[in-house]
């Protein structure tokens, strides 16, 4: 997982700015009927853009719910989603939620009848027009990118954190085998220190997904902390140290960015 069960997003800079922002938990309905859960929170001064959250491995914890909310004080109405609704139904993902076993029976062509009834919904509440975008962490990290070689969600962008690359996942293979069919533009953000994920395998990912943004997207923008959870963060290839905050505020920029092409 990327955070301890007390973790909690960091507090955008200047406060947000955009007022308080409400949130709701919501049940949603894939097309093959399934029932999972759903954290919606509505910005209450929309700048235009929309998110869905992917979690890390254990689904809509709380961590996510308060992420949602932070994106809305900012003006960007947000959605983070559950991955377990086949096979543990709405109960809560806090402590001690034993999400091993359901991470097991996830299926990637699932995940995606999920992610569309996800993006018919924020769509409903944000406007049919609204750029959405995906961001997901680890785990959830991984499936941002694998997700982003499916043309038909119509995101404007991804934000994976901690994407794992040289594993391969769900029988899609890995990230690196799946980098040139990657069809939107990439913000990755990737642990300096973290041993699973080597700055050796980031380049190479870059490298490839450079040769398919000839044809398709812009080619990844790496931020780079030294470590999960880091207290320091370095943004490449710039040389300024930067704060969390300034990682979710790097983030909503390249939100507005995409949004404004």
């Amino acid at each position: 997982m990327c955070y301890d069960d007390n973790a909690r997003p960091p507090i955008p800079p200047g406060g947000g700015g955009g007022g308080a922002a409400a949130g709701e938990e919501v049940v949603l309905t894939a097309s093959d009927g399934n029932r999972f859960a759903a954290y919606f929170a509505q910005a209450p001064q929309p700048s235009g853009a929309g998110v869905i959250i992917y979690p890390d491995v254990r689904g809509l914890h709380q961590f996510y719910k308060e992420l949602a909310l932070r994106f809305a004080e900012v003006g960007v109405t947000a959605l983070a989603i559950d991955y377990f609704g086949r096979t543990a139904g709405l109960t809560s993902r806090d402590e001690p939620f034993e999400y091993a076993p359901h991470t097991q029976q996830l299926q990637f062509d699932t995940i995606s009848h999920d992610t569309h009834a996800a993006l018919d919904y924020l769509r409903e509440k944000a406007g049919a027009t609204t750029p959405v975008f995906l961001i997901g962490f680890c785990m959830g990290g991984t499936l941002t990118i694998l997700s982003g070689t499916d043309p038909s969600y119509g995101f404007a962008g991804l934000i994976p954190f901690y994407a794992g690359i040289t594993r391969s996942f769900m029988g899609k293979g890995t990230l690196l085998e799946n980098a040139d069919k990657v069809l939107y533009p990439v913000l990755g953000s990737f642990g300096g220190a973290d041993q699973g994920i080597p700055e050796s395998a980031v380049k190479e990912l870059e490298s490839a997904h450079h040769i398919a943004s000839l044809t398709a997207a812009p080619p990844i923008l790496p931020m780079r902390p030294p470590m999960h959870g880091g207290e320091s963060w370095h943004l490449s290839p710039l040389t300024t140290s930067l704060s969390k905050p300034d990682i979710f505020a790097g983030g909503c920029s390249f939100l507005s960015l995409i949004s404004i092409r």
